[in-house]
């Protein structure tokens, strides 16, 4: 069985780094509609790390474009899936859950794509995005718990906190709010 040809290699890397970019574009809309309805909602501390998530990937977002780009590709700039408005603050939580854990399933298998492929740097890459998109899964997890365990009491000391992240654009993984 003959190898495929390098260009079929690259191909294959670029789509699924463009798969990716697709994704991370989806979390920024998704996760900055939600801080906005958060903060709308007055639970400021919440709104202020989704969109400190959001930031995270946005980082994400740029990444895989770079190295689409490096490979010689042109990056996608359409969203994955539209975004899920309107949701009540008890959905937000567990929904993003939802969308980290399938982000890390989906990457996983896109790095195993890479390494089929013979590229270690996009390997690499996706092994750092799923490191800190499994520090977002355990925000979202653990925050569903607190609202679905604790209810109206956990939100309301919450609610009334400040939505500022002042003037960082570092994003949730790197300013430190990982608890």
């Amino acid at each position: 069985m003959p190898k495929p040809a390098k260009n079929d290699k690259k191909a294959k890397v670029i789509d699924v780094l463009n798969k990716a970019r697709a994704m991370e574009l989806q979390a920024i809309t998704q996760y900055m509609n939600q801080h906005y309805n958060l903060d709308d909602m007055d639970y400021g501390q919440l709104a202020a790390n989704i969109k400190l998530i959001a930031i995270d990937e946005m980082r994400h977002a740029e990444m895989f474009a770079e190295r689409v780009k490096e490979l010689g590709g042109e990056p996608v700039t359409e969203p994955a899936a539209k975004t899920k408005k309107g949701q009540p603050v008890e959905a937000i939580f567990p929904f993003d859950a939802d969308l980290e854990d399938h982000t890390i399933d989906v990457y996983n298998e896109f790095l195993l794509i890479c390494r089929e492929n013979g590229d270690s740097t996009s390997m690499k890459l996706f092994e750092t995005i799923i490191d800190e998109e499994q520090s977002h899964y355990n925000y979202f997890d653990n925050i569903g718990d607190h609202i679905e365990k604790l209810g109206p009491a956990y939100l309301a000391r919450i609610a009334g906190t400040s939505s500022s992240t002042g003037g960082t654009t570092k994003g949730f993984v790197i300013s430190g709010a990982v608890e």
